[in-house]
């Protein structure tokens, strides 16, 4: 469920420490006690909100994740991107994608109470599995995005994710991600295994669900998207030739596309005679 990774070709200066100016934070508590830290970008028009849940050892001040959030913004999004517990400058400790539905939802409540008619979720890698189970497990969401998520749990066929279970299963590893990623995890684990995204994909329906996954990732093989692709047989799935992992591997040509996606899923059809689907 990593965050930071490789990518497919991007366009220049995409993948670099950003110069985008930090966004207003916003102060957010979960349900189970957990105090977040969120970055919003916000909009004039109040139809559509979008929550965007970044990988794992990332945050809402990750280059790669500021310009999606910036990106989905320019297409009239108002765009809350909260720290994940455990990261960033978030409270709480990480679970790797079991309690963070917690956080979503906390963030989705918070656009809610803003007057945001609309809110899609949108989430990348550990992100991308956190929205599924989230709208899966009855969240409250217009349109839900998942990008370079798991299928199932326990991938440890790519060298990379067998690094992700070393940090988040070993003392060691868990020192090691406190101290270089500054990302804070469980030393408990998963004390009950979480439903996995696609034991709970199929209950998405009829919200409408976007599945993107590179067939060049190399942290969750192709696999992982033909079993979601089975599960949610309603889903629109976008296999992305050359495309590695995650943030870094998303190019701005297709969050363009995830936003147009957002936007015609999300909003009403408003006919001439002002009537709305």
């Amino acid at each position: 469920m990593p965050g930071p990774a490789g990518g497919a070709a991007l366009s220049q200066d995409w993948g670099k420490n950003s110069n985008v100016t930090d966004q207003p934070s916003v102060a957010l508590s979960t349900l189970d006690g957990v105090g977040l830290r969120a970055s919003f970008w916000p909009a004039q028009d109040r139809r559509l909100g979008a929550v965007v849940a970044h990988g794992f050892t990332g945050s809402s001040r990750h280059a790669p994740v500021k310009r999606i959030c910036t990106a989905l913004a320019a297409a009239g999004a108002a765009v809350l991107a909260p720290d994940l517990r455990g990261h960033g400058r978030s409270g709480g400790l990480s679970t790797a994608g079991d309690l963070e539905v917690h956080d979503v939802a906390a963030a989705v409540a918070w656009l809610r109470a803003g007057g945001y008619e609309r809110v899609a979720v949108l989430g990348w890698s550990m992100g991308g599995s956190i929205v599924l189970r989230y709208a899966g497990l009855g969240g409250d969401a217009d349109a839900v995005v998942s990008v370079s998520s798991p299928g199932e749990w326990y991938e440890r066929g790519t060298r990379a994710m067998r690094v992700v279970h070393w940090l988040c299963e070993t003392r060691s590893g868990r020192l090691t991600c406190r101290v270089v990623r500054r990302t804070r995890l469980s030393p408990q684990g998963w004390v009950q295994v979480p439903e996995s995204p696609a034991e709970v994909v199929g209950r998405i329906a009829p919200t409408p669900l976007l599945i993107v996954h590179g067939d060049a990732d190399h942290y969750f093989p192709i696999r992982h998207v033909d079993v979601l692709a089975a599960a949610a047989p309603g889903a629109t799935v976008w296999v992305e030739h050359g495309m590695a992992h995650a943030e870094t591997a998303t190019t701005p040509q297709l969050v363009e596309r995830i936003a147009t996606w957002v936007r015609t899923a999300a909003l009403p059809v408003v006919w001439d005679d002002g009537a709305r689907d």
